[in-house]
């Protein structure tokens, strides 16, 4: 058995790839959703400013038997290494596993990381002893943040997120609320970056230690042409504060949309986040249901709404709850250091 890099740009060689990633990543989880193949490829070979990516593969003779893919931050958080190890369900328990995650601490090391944070998931009633978590512990990893998975099956009353939205109204009021889809105005950008890069700090993360980012306005605008390109629609839901140019973004909710075919009947809900200074004005809940009546509305083929978020942040695990989503899963991140 060898270790290759994948050249991602090889429409044969990424095929390979992404066929057991996705096969390891379907294994005994009924509720995954994942990129299609060709988001995958469109995320791997666009340049990203704030981060470089590499892909690489487990091969048996002429067979691909295990995948991994790494993320080096580059302009915040430099001291880490963001991996996914992934073997197919047919060559497990062959040592594969280890040989990738040993091909990860040695590219981390040849890049002067000293911190591996590797993802994994596994059944909400799972303990120790699951085959993920003692696998993840023989390689020197510790279990340092957990959040649940969670869906709910779409669609919520319209009149439901409209009671929601006008019973917020009376708690924000000076606050504009407004849905943007794809784009946002340029003068909202950096502001708006801003926002997103306190997410790091803001976020319950158990014993990971991360550095607020320090994406750009440049490297917004980078990632939203990746998105566009995979097919992606985001729906960005925005409370402001001031008026025309002065206006500042303090709190936001997202919805990613698929491809038409892609991954349905899957809808991704990505970060909803209140400004500090400006909660306690039910932000939170108004920009999510406000972002979910739009996408409804334009999305009917859309049932399942996933999100994932830590058990630790009370907050939004009281709307994920009043909007109705349930666990279904445990999303696990394992960190090991390097000395």
């Amino acid at each position: 058995m060898q270790i290759r890099p994948v050249d991602v740009h090889d429409d044969t060689d990424f095929h390979a790839f992404f066929a057991v990633h996705e096969a390891s990543q379907r294994f005994q989880r009924p509720f995954v959703a994942m990129w299609g193949e060709a988001e995958a490829a469109v995320a791997l070979r666009r340049p990203d400013s704030a981060e470089r990516a590499e892909a690489f593969v487990a091969v048996d003779g002429d067979t691909v038997v295990g995948t991994g893919f790494v993320e080096f931050p580059l302009l915040d958080n430099t001291d880490k290494v963001y991996f996914t190890v992934d073997v197919h369900p047919d060559h497990r328990r062959r040592g594969i596993g280890t040989a990738l995650v040993d091909h990860v601490v040695d590219r981390a090391k040849n890049e002067d990381r000293s911190v591996l944070i590797g993802m994994s998931h596994y059944p909400t009633d799972a303990d120790e002893d699951h085959p993920y978590r003692r696998f993840a512990a023989s390689c020197g990893f510790d279990l340092a943040n957990t959040e649940l998975h969670r869906v709910v099956e779409l669609p919520v009353s319209d009149a439901t997120l409209r009671g929601w939205v006008d019973e917020c109204a009376a708690h924000h009021e000076g606050y504009r609320i407004e849905t943007y889809v794809d784009d946002l105005p340029e003068a909202l950008l950096p502001s708006y970056v801003e926002l997103k890069n306190q997410l790091a700090v803001d976020a319950p993360t158990g014993d990971l230690d991360f550095e607020e980012e320090a994406l750009t306005v440049e490297g917004f605008l980078e990632r939203s042409a990746t998105l566009k390109e995979q097919g992606r629609t985001v729906y960005i839901t925005l409370a402001t504060v001031g008026d025309g140019d002065a206006a500042q973004a303090v709190a936001h909710s997202v919805i990613a949309v698929p491809a038409d075919g892609v991954d349905e009947p899957h809808l991704h809900q990505w970060a909803t986040l209140v400004r500090r200074g400006h909660r306690g004005h039910r932000l939170g809940l108004a920009t999510k249901a406000a972002n979910l009546r739009v996408v409804q509305r334009n999305h009917p083929e859309r049932t399942l709404l996933h999100t994932s978020n830590s058990a630790m942040n009370g907050p939004m695990v009281a709307i994920n709850e009043r909007i109705g989503f349930r666990p279904v899963e445990v999303n696990a991140e394992f960190q090991r250091r390097l000395v």
